[in-house]
């Protein structure tokens, strides 16, 4: 579904405010030296610091400057499962192409909980999902069989970005051989 160099774009502001005219500056600049897909709203671009408004114009605006140049994974996360779901309705809306969720931080839900975040997001919307597993910042870990089962219930859960830093091996060798490409 997706290769090659795909960056978590950082967010410029001036003022206190988005600085769109650097911010399409730069979705040109990654697009021109070769990334393969774009990820606002990532970790890097400061997504748990900017107000609903703000988080869902810049996918907007990286939509509509990469102009189908390069898929857009839109950072959709967030600590509240509701707040999540409404950001991916507004990247599908603009034309995003998948949604980067992390998992629930700060409230620190059990493997259940991490799945029922998940789940209810999935089923609600069919926006393609790639989990983001990042326990340094979230202090939850998508563990394994969690992973496994969402990826067996459920289609529109297509990948992982694993950032535990201690991974054995691929996602590839939790992900069911039927929904692995080669």
């Amino acid at each position: 579904m997706f290769s090659g160099s795909i960056p978590a774009l950082v967010t410029p502001f001036r003022d206190g405010t988005i600085d769109e005219a650097a911010f399409r500056a730069f979705v040109d600049w990654q697009i021109a030296d070769g990334s393969s897909a774009l990820v606002p709203c990532g970790t890097t671009g400061e997504s748990a610091t900017m107000t609903v408004e703000e988080h869902n114009r810049v996918i907007a605006i990286c939509v509509d400057q990469a102009a189908g140049r390069v898929p857009v994974i839109a950072g959709c996360g967030s600590n509240d499962t509701r707040i999540a779901l409404d950001h991916m309705y507004a990247a599908q809306g603009a034309g995003a192409d998948a949604a980067l969720v992390v998992a629930p931080y700060y409230n620190k839900p059990n493997q259940d909980g991490v799945y029922r975040h998940f789940a209810w997001l999935a089923e609600r919307c069919d926006l393609p999902i790639i989990l983001y597993n990042v326990p340094s910042r979230t202090i939850t870990d998508i563990g394994v069989p969690v992973i496994h089962r969402l990826s067996e219930e459920f289609q529109t859960i297509v990948w992982i970005k694993d950032a535990t830093g201690i991974w054995g091996g691929s996602p590839r060798s939790v992900w069911p051989a039927a929904r692995t490409s080669a």
